[in-house]
This record gives structure tokens, C-alpha cells and sequence, in this order.
């Protein structure tokens, strides 16, 4: 395992702990070698962002500022979507370049709750609910987001269908407007984490509690990263190096981050009930971030089914925004010429 800053992150580590124990008495289900199951289809749906938004200064708000963040959200899907998309009777909608974008919410329009209480961000620690950027974390997280149409390496991986939109495959697991539904399968040597965005599946290895197998070699980067597990008791305790930093920025409604090649995820996974899994997670990177930093989301029994999920990989989407570009930069080519004859 790769040194890390130890003294914080061992601190969330065991805040991590202590709130995994308040679950009470329950005891989840095993599988039939022991194991605590945590099979099924779930899904991580709600307005709850990364970040605190300004309206809140508590990790849990009031139900003042609560009905702010919903009433604001619902709001501004509404605005999306426009006022005639849920009546059957409206006329047909206007052509693709005007029309609003209206196919692409599916969500609990609610606060998502842990222990009954709605939270107003996933991050709980630093306890301002926001990242602790350094300055290159900041300007790294901007050039992620810039547009680039100099060729297909440029354009966002979830354009490219390597990864989803919103980042919901992780590590760490961001919920996102649609397809926030997971699957989980084990087996004795191995969890596989189906995600319905983009058809990904993460497969985390397992090893004895304490003593994961080493890391794939330095130079190999999945765009999930390499994920190794062991249980500590009740938990699924996964940690995540070798990361790509190609496909690093992780989106969220509430401001995302690009992580480097040295950043190192660590998950928990607790059933806490028939319907509900503990999620949390932790980030320690110390060319993005001050101090590592601690989140918790819930994710919740669906119904299902998983659905396929179609991408445009391969078709002529990439190629079309890419001549589109090379077009535009010929008529300011053209533009920027003087005519044969004229004097500059």
C-alpha cells in the first residue's frame, strides 16, 4: 500500500467506524459462505449534493432551509424541462435545437436522509461540507471542465462513453440526474458493482481483513482505478488506487474535482436495514486537497430492473463536433485573410 498522510486519514477511518456502529441491532443477511450480503439493485437518487450549498451552514438543515434546497431544485428542473412537459395533451415539442432538455431527469426531488435526518451535503467532514482545495486542486478542477475540440482526447470522457455522466461509477459514487440504480453481485473472491450509467462494472478483489493483495503495477490506470476489499465485520471496506488522471474529474450538481495519480479512495459499505446501505467514502490527495476528507451517502433498495444503457460510442456524434470545429476555425482563417490585392 502507498504511504499516505496517516494521521488524518486514520482520524476518518475511525469516525467512519463510530458512525458505522449506530445501525443499532440489525443484522444483515449473509451469503451462503458468510459473508454480510449486500446484493441487489439500489440506487443513491436525491437532490443531496457534494458540497453544502450557501442556503445551509449544517450538515443537517432545517426544515426552513431544507424546503429551500428542494423548492429551488424542483425549480430549476422545471425551468429545464419546461412548463408543458408533464401534460399529455401539449402539443409536439419544437425542434432538437430549441427544445428544452427533457429527457434526462429521473430522481427523487428530495434530500436524501441518513438515521431519519435529511442531509444537506455528502461531505461531513471538514465540517463546512466544501472541498479543501489547494490552489492547484482549484485550477485542476477548472481545466477539467474546459472545452478543448482539438481532437477526441480533448473531449470529457462521458462524452466519449468511457465513463458516465456525473461520475456515478466512482470511486467515489456521485448520484446524478437519471440512471442512479446499482447492482450488486458477490461472490467469495469478488464484489461486482453494476452501474446502469454507461453499463460500467466496477470489480473490487477481496482479501483477507487487514492485509489487501498488492496493487496492480503503477503503470497500469483503469478508468475506475484499481479496486482491492476486505470485511471488518459487518463493513466492505474498499480502497482504490492507481487512477487515471485522464478520466479524472468527478462531477457533482454541487462542484466536482480532478484527482491526480496519486489519489487514494477509501469506501465503506454497511447494510443498515433491509432497504438501506451505508455509504462512505474518503479522499486523501494531497496535490488536490489540504486534508483528506470524509462523506457519507445513503443508498436505498430499488426496484429495478437494471436497464441497458445506449451511448453514441461509435456513431457520428465525436466526428461531427469535431469537423464542426475544424469548419469554424477555416472561416476565421478565411476571415481573418485579406482579399488578393488589398493592401493590409
Amino acid at each position: 500500500m502507498r504511504p499516505t498522510r496517516l494521521g488524518p486519514l486514520l482520524a476518518l477511518c475511525v469516525l467512519s467506524i463510530s458512525n458505522s456502529t449506530q445501525a443499532g441491532d440489525y443484522k444483515p443477511p449473509r451469503t451462503p459462505y458468510g459473508a454480510p450480503d449486500l446484493q441487489g439493485i439500489w440506487t443513491n437518487s436525491s437532490v443531496t449534493m457534494l458540497q453544502r450549498p450557501p442556503v445551509t451552514k449544517s450538515l443537517v438543515p432545517t426544515p426552513a432551509e431544507a424546503a429551500m434546497i428542494e423548492g429551488g431544485f424542483a425549480q430549476f428542473v422545471a425551468s429545464a424541462l419546461g412548463p408543458d412537459h408533464a401534460d399529455p395533451d401539449a402539443p409536439a415539442l419544437p425542434p432538437a435545437e430549441e427544445a428544452p432538455n427533457t429527457e434526462w431527469v429521473e430522481m427523487d426531488m428530495k434530500l436524501a436522509r441518513i438515521d431519519g435526518q435529511p442531509r444537506s451535503s455528502w461531505i461531513v467532514e471538514p465540517a463546512d461540507g466544501r472541498l479543501p482545495f489547494t490552489d492547484a486542486g482549484k485550477a485542476a478542477a477548472r481545466a477539467a471542465q474546459a472545452e478543448s475540440f482539438d481532437g477526441p482526447e480533448g473531449r470529457p470522457t462521458a462524452e466519449r462513453c468511457l465513463s458516465g455522466i456525473g461520475s456515478p461509477e466512482g470511486p467515489p459514487m456521485m448520484n446524478t440526474g437519471y440512471d442512479a440504480n446499482y447492482q450488486i453481485v458477490q461472490t467469495q473472491g469478488f464484489v461486482a458493482i453494476e452501474v446502469e450509467m454507461n453499463h460500467e462494472v466496477r470489480i473490487v478483489r477481496l482479501g483477507p481483513a487487514g492485509r489487501p493483495p498488492a496493487h496492480i503495477p503503477a503503470a497500469v490506470r483503469p478508468w475506475m482505478g484499481d479496486s482491492i476489499g476486505w470485511w471488518e465485520g459487518d463493513t466492505l471496506v474498499v480502497e482504490t488506487t492507481n487512477l487515471n488522471p485522464r478520466g479524472a474529474y468527478v462531477a457533482s450538481l454541487g462542484g466536482g474535482f480532478a484527482y491526480t495519480a496519486e489519489a487514494r479512495v477509501l469506501e465503506r459499505f454497511t447494510r443498515t436495514a433491509d432497504d438501506r446501505i451505508l455509504y462512505e467514502f474518503s479522499v486523501d490527495d494531497p496535490a488536490t486537497f489540504k486534508t483528506p476528507w470524509r462523506a457519507e451517502m445513503p443508498f436505498r433498495r430499488a426496484a429495478g430492473p437494471i436497464y441497458e444503457y445506449a451511448c453514441h460510442e461509435g456513431n457520428y456524434s465525436l466526428a461531427n463536433a469535431l469537423s464542426g470545429a475544424r469548419a469554424e476555425e477555416r472561416a476565421a482563417a478565411e476571415a481573418a485573410t485579406p482579399p488578393q490585392g488589398a493592401h493590409p
